[in-house]
């Protein structure tokens, strides 16, 4: 066992980015006619883009899969060894296939090109050697040259793989612009992830479930008390005669008043409440609701729905869901 100096390790996994990084530069020059006729093909397929591979190459088609399934492209993953051995019979008349390989030689790639190509359907192929069997033999090639390997002894899949990967997230950047896909199409695809919450979660969503406090303006301070300490949620709305919305008591101003006052008795809610208080509409994103906390200091906002109180919802509502 070698074991090698600090130095020494940081020596290597810098050569590892730069060797890398120079592998993905070079990436941009190899967008051509056929990179855009590869997305031209698979926007205007009504089937599905089938990526195939073996290997390093079909653990990164199993990525760039995810990444075209969550951005509106149906994808599915088909190893080469697998598909020979009779998951050739997932490929539909209408699919495409996309087929990832370095050296575009591997016996698993030479035969099984030929069969999907004899059921009529169109092979894309991601080499890094035009001149390989799948080079001269696929439809469309897009071409992710690499020099050299980050490892080494340039054999282990390293930069190979990256530039891979980087060219995938090419094609579905492209095809997600193609779609018009959008964050509301993202957050449907996504539900439950903070992301997707963000995104689709509405106030409406948390204060159905949240007690509604509220006092009238000519309620004493003790009846404003049990009223926050009851709902549980540190604020009341305080409502005029007519039932509309003139304030909020938070606990943070009964400690206020506690400061200044000895005498409470003769005190009503509207001698302590604030004015013009905070409020959000109960149709608005959820994230918002959370930014105007932010943005006030404050944990909590006073609900509207069609401009008349109808609830709280706090901070930790938000939170507790996940959606920050």
């Amino acid at each position: 066992m070698v074991n090698i100096s600090r130095e020494a390790i940081k020596k290597v996994a810098k050569q590892t980015i730069t060797i890398e990084a120079i592998a993905v530069k070079q990436l941009a020059d190899c967008i051509d006619d056929d990179f855009i006729s590869a997305v031209d093909l698979i926007f205007n397929s009504e089937g599905r883009l089938i990526i195939t591979g073996i290997g390093k190459s079909a653990i990164i088609g199993n990525k760039i899969v995810a990444t075209l399934n969550s951005t509106g492209t149906p994808a599915i993953s088909m190893h080469a060894t697998d598909a020979i051995h009779g998951d050739l019979g997932m490929i539909q008349g209408n699919d495409v296939v996309l087929c990832i390989s370095k050296s575009g030689n591997s016996p698993e790639i030479k035969l099984l090109v030929p069969l999907i190509k004899n059921l009529g359907v169109p092979v894309i192929g991601m080499v890094s050697n035009r001149e390989s069997f799948l080079g001269t033999k696929a439809d469309l090639v897009i071409f992710t040259p690499v020099e050299k390997e980050a490892c080494p002894n340039n054999l282990a899949p390293t930069s190979s793989t990256t530039v891979q990967l980087v060219m995938g997230d090419a094609l579905a950047v492209c095809l997600l612009e193609s779609r018009g896909f959008t964050q509301k199409d993202y957050a449907k695809l996504h539900p439950g992830g903070a992301l997707g919450k963000k995104l689709y979660m509405r106030v409406s969503d948390f204060f159905m479930e949240n007690k509604i406090p509220k006092v009238n303006i000519n309620d004493t301070i003790s009846r404003s008390i049990v009223e926050i300490s009851a709902k549980r949620l540190g604020a009341t709305a305080v409502l005029d005669e007519k039932g509309d919305l003139a304030g909020i008591i938070t606990d943070g101003d009964l400690r206020r008043m506690l400061e200044k006052k000895t005498d409470i008795n003769s005190l009503r809610a509207k001698d302590i409440m604030t004015m013009n208080a905070h409020t959000i509409d109960s149709d608005a994103l959820a994230i918002d609701a959370f930014d105007k906390m932010k943005q006030n200091n404050i944990t909590q906002l006073l609900i509207l729905k069609n401009g008349v109180y109808s609830g709280i919802i706090h901070l930790h509502d938000i939170l507790k869901e996940g959606v920050v």
